[in-house]
């Protein structure tokens, strides 16, 4: 698949990375001169430019992009983003810190196709150790990490069971959920899966396919 990436900052770069190890083809934009400079050194095809402008954009191959990610720390220009690229056909993905008011979030989320949050992650590892879960392990993971999500079928052996009940292998955790066509969240303790439901995991490259029986295997 091929992508546009608006922003080069720590989100922008980390996605970059996974999805460029992944095999995928994207573009990253970027007005920041130093920012710039250091996404080329990694090898990233970089357009430098304002990433709410459509020009830049359309420079960036937005035409025949999948996808657009506005993962900027401006709200606005992750907006105008996502904006033109679902004028273009894209899939819009929009990142949002988490202090933003709930008027403000619905006011820009309704127009994306998913928000995500860069302190969900962190969020989702201190609640499961507040609980007693074992989230040490995240820590401890190689380059081989994978950042996915994977949909529950109907016949799946795990439809029923708690959200933070699902056993996987040491080197994966669930760290988000959400119902079909519902955007995705932290699993509350009473979260049951459902058929369709997505989950968000953190997991090594290795562990994929246990986890894709584990979670997606018939009963």
């Amino acid at each position: 698949m091929r992508f546009v990436i608006v922003g080069s900052g720590r989100v922008g770069l980390r996605t970059a990375r996974v999805l460029t190890e992944e095999g995928h083809d994207l573009v990253i934009v970027e007005n920041n001169p130093d920012k710039v400079e250091r996404a080329r050194k990694e090898g990233f095809e970089v357009v430098e430019g304002d990433g709410s402008d459509e020009n830049t954009l359309i420079e960036a191959g937005i035409d025949s992009a999948d996808a657009v990610a506005g993962l900027t720390g401006d709200l606005n220009v992750n907006f105008a983003a996502c904006m033109v690229g679902k004028h273009h056909g894209c899939r819009t993905v929009m990142r949002i810190d988490e202090d933003y008011r709930e008027d403000i979030y619905h006011k820009f989320a309704d127009d994306v196709d998913e928000v995500i949050y860069p302190e969900r992650l962190g969020a989702a590892g201190a609640k499961t150790a507040l609980l007693g879960g074992d989230f040490d392990v995240i820590a401890d993971l190689t380059a081989n990490l994978q950042l996915t999500t994977m949909t529950i079928p109907d016949g799946s052996s795990l439809v029923g069971t708690h959200v933070e009940a699902v056993e996987l292998p040491t080197e994966a955790r669930i760290y988000a959920h959400g119902r079909s066509h519902e955007r995705m969240t932290i699993p509350l303790p009473g979260t049951a899966l459902e058929g369709g439901d997505r989950v968000a995991l953190i997991a090594s490259r290795d562990a994929l396919p246990a986890v894709r029986e584990r979670l997606q295997g018939s009963a």
